[in-house]
C-alpha cells in the first residue's frame, strides 16, 4: 500500500469518526488543487523599538481573537476566545508566560453537536469563559440563536471535550463560573433587567448557585448589578462578568459601554458574593474612549477583560482592543491584548484614564527572552506563514459555518478542494479554508491548478461577513481561462476579468493590502500583473460591515 493511499484512508477514518460524509475527491471537474498558501504580515507598529529585553508586543494574539478569558493551572495559562459562526469553535491557547502562546485545540470541534446554518457570521459563539476546578477544565458559553447557554468539560485542555451541557434555566449571554473557597459554585451572566428596561442598552448582571454534582442551577436567581456603575447615567451593555475572591473581597469585573468606541472595563467589590456591590471610585479601569481620535498609532474599543494571578503573586489582565488604520476602521477585528494589573487602596487598575494602550510594554518576570521556543506559535509581531499542504493544515485554519461534509484533503504538497455549490453570501458552509488576517498590511498568495472544466471557480477569498468580501479567482468558459475579481458590499459585483492568452498548468494569485487599499494580482507564467489596484477595502472593516468578527482569508472553490 502506498503512502498516499495510507493518508487517504486516514482522512476517511477521521471524517467517519466525526460523522462527516467523505469527500468526493475523484470528481476531477469540481476538484481544484492548491499547491501552497503564503501569508506575510508587515505592520509598521511592530517595528517600534523595544525599551529593554523584557518588553513584549501588543496584541499578544493578532487578528480576530475577541473576548479573551484566561485561567492558570500550575505554571501553565490557558486562554479562550469567541469565534461566532466560524468553525471549529472556541480556540484554546496555552502559554508559560502569558506572552507567547500555542493553539492546542478547540472546545467545539464535533460538527454533529451544533448547527450554525441560517445564522449570520456574528451569531453563534459569544464570549466563552475558561475555568479549572479539581482536575476538570470548564468552558462555559452562549450559542446565540443556536441553543443558548451551555458548558463543556475536559480532563485535558487540548481535548477531547464533552458534549454541551445545556443551561436552559438562564437567558442572556456571557456566562462565567465562580468556584468559591467555601465549596460553592456560582454562574454569573448578562441578562435583561428585572421588569421593563429603563432605556436602550439597559442590562443587568445575574447570579445563581450551581450544583456540580447534578450540573443544575439551584436556588434563587438574583441581580447583583443593575445597569452598570451608575444607573442614573444610563450605562449600556453591562456584560462579560467575571467574579474573583481576593484577600477577603469578592471582585466583579464587567465590560460596559458596548463593543465599539465607548467600550470600557469596570470593577465592583463586596464582602459577599451576593453583594451589595460597590463600584470602584476609579472606574472605568480600562478604556480608550476619552483619548484624541487623531493620536498616533491608536488602539480603540478596549474592554472585555479577565484577570489572572501569576505564581509570583502579580496580577495581569487580558482584554480585547482594535488597531484602526483610519478613524474607527479596522479589518483585523478585535484582538487580544495584555497589561499588568496594579493595586491602589484595595482596588485593581488596568490602565489609568487618559493613557493609551501601549504597543510595547514590559512583560512578566517569567517571560521568555530572546528566541521563542518551538512549542509556541508566532501570533504577534510581523510574521510569515507558509502552508505547503504536506499534511493536514494546522489548527489555526478555520471555516465559515459548521461543515456538513469533508470537502478538502491535504497531502503530498497539495490541498485538494472539491467545490461545493455554496457561495460566500450563503448562510451555510462554503468550500473555503481560511486563516485570520492578523495585520493591517499583509500579502496573501497561492499557487493552484486552474479548474479543469467550466462550472467551477477557485482562488483566494477575503471574507468579513456574508455581505462583505472579495473573491480573486480563475475559471474556464467557452473562450478559455479567465481571472476575475468579485466584490460584495451589499450586492455582488464583478469588478474586473481578464481572458488569458494561454492556459498555464499552474496560476499564482496574490492579494496585497495596506489599510483600506487592497490590490489584486495574478501570474500566468510571465510575472505578476495587476488585475485591480488600490480598491477600497474598508468594506471589510467592522465600521462598514458591522458585526463582531474580523476578516479571514484563504483558498476558496465554488461550483457556479
Amino acid at each position: 500500500m502506498s503512502g498516499g493511499t495510507v493518508k487517504s484512508l486516514l482522512v476517511a477514518v477521521g471524517a467517519a469518526l466525526i460523522g462527516l460524509p467523505l469527500p468526493n475527491l475523484a470528481n476531477a471537474e469540481t476538484t481544484v488543487a492548491f499547491e501552497r498558501f503564503e501569508y506575510v504580515g508587515r505592520d509598521p507598529t511592530y517595528d517600534l523599538p523595544d525599551r529593554n529585553p523584557r518588553d513584549f508586543r501588543n496584541p499578544i494574539l493578532g487578528g480576530y481573537y475577541p473576548d479573551p478569558s484566561v485561567t492558570r493551572v500550575g505554571s501553565t495559562y490557558y486562554l479562550v476566545n469567541s469565534t461566532f459562526a466560524h468553525w471549529p469553535g472556541i480556540p484554546i491557547h496555552a502559554s508559560l508566560d502569558l506572552v507567547h502562546w500555542k493553539l492546542i485545540g478547540h472546545a467545539l470541534s464535533d460538527p454533529s453537536r451544533v448547527n450554525f446554518d441560517g445564522l449570520g457570521i456574528s451569531r453563534g459563539v459569544f464570549a466563552p469563559s475558561i475555568h479549572h476546578h479539581k482536575g476538570i477544565y470548564y468552558v462555559i458559553n452562549t450559542l446565540v440563536d443556536a441553543g443558548g447557554n451551555f458548558f463543556v468539560t475536559a480532563r485535558n485542555p487540548a481535548g477531547p471535550w464533552s458534549a454541551p451541557v445545556w443551561l436552559k434555566e438562564i437567558d442572556g449571554i456571557d456566562p462565567s463560573f465562580f468556584f468559591d473557597d467555601n465549596g460553592k459554585t456560582y454562574i454569573v451572566n448578562n441578562g435583561p433587567p428585572e421588569g421593563d428596561p429603563l432605556y436602550d442598552g439597559h442590562r443587568a448582571i445575574w447570579m445563581q448557585e450551581f450544583d456540580l454534582a447534578t450540573s443544575k442551577l439551584v436556588g434563587p436567581r438574583k441581580v447583583i448589578v443593575n445597569g452598570g456603575v451608575d444607573i442614573a447615567k444610563k450605562p449600556i451593555w453591562i456584560e462579560g462578568p467575571h467574579l474573583y475572591r481576593i484577600k477577603g473581597w469578592y471582585f466583579l469585573l464587567c465590560a460596559e459601554g458596548g463593543t465599539a468606541a465607548g467600550h470600557s472595563e469596570v470593577i465592583f467589590r463586596s464582602r459577599s458574593p451576593w453583594g451589595p456591590f460597590e463600584a470602584s471610585p476609579n472606574n472605568p479601569i480600562l478604556t480608550q474612549r476619552d483619548l484624541p481620535q487623531d493620536r498616533a498609532n491608536p488602539v480603540t474599543n478596549a474592554g472585555h477583560a479577565d484577570f489572572v494571578e501569576m505564581k509570583d503573586g502579580s496580577w495581569w489582565a487580558v482584554f480585547l482592543a482594535s488597531r484602526p488604520y483610519s478613524g474607527f476602521r479596522y479589518n483585523t477585528g478585535r484582538e487580544t491584548f495584555l497589561l499588568p494589573v496594579t493595586w491602589k487602596d484595595g482596588w485593581p487598575m488596568i490602565l489609568e484614564q487618559g493613557k493609551p494602550v501601549p504597543y510595547v510594554a514590559q512583560g512578566p518576570a517569567t517571560m521568555s527572552i530572546g528566541k521563542v521556543s518551538p512549542v509556541h506559535d508566532k501570533l504577534s509581531g510581523n510574521f510569515t506563514r507558509v502552508e505547503e499542504f504536506d499534511g493536514a493544515p494546522g489548527p489555526e485554519w478555520i471555516q465559515v459555518h459548521v461543515p456538513k461534509s469533508k470537502w478538502y484533503e491535504a497531502r503530498d504538497g497539495k490541498l485538494r478542494i472539491t467545490a461545493l455549490p455554496v457561495a460566500l453570501d450563503a448562510m451555510s458552509n462554503p468550500s473555503f479554508l481560511a486563516r485570520r488576517q492578523a495585520h493591517t498590511n499583509f500579502d496573501a498568495s497561492t499557487e493552484l491548478t486552474p479548474p479543469a472544466a467550466p462550472g467551477t471557480s477557485a482562488g483566494i477569498a477575503v471574507f468579513q461577513n456574508e455581505d462583505h468580501w472579495y473573491f480573486l479567482g480563475t475559471r474556464r468558459d467557452s473562450g478559455g481561462l479567465q481571472v476575475f475579481l468579485e466584490r460584495r458590499a451589499g450586492k455582488t459585483q464583478q469588478l474586473f476579468d481578464r481572458l488569458l492568452a494561454s492556459a498555464p498548468e499552474t496560476l499564482r494569485l496574490r492579494i496585497s493590502a495596506e489599510g483600506a487599499r487592497h490590490s489584486f494580482y495574478y501570474d500566468a507564467g510571465q510575472g505578476w500583473k495587476a488585475l485591480r489596484e488600490n480598491d477600497d477595502g474598508s468594506i471589510l472593516s467592522t465600521e462598514v460591515a458591522g458585526g463582531f468578527v474580523g476578516t479571514v482569508l484563504g483558498p476558496f472553490a465554488r461550483q457556479e
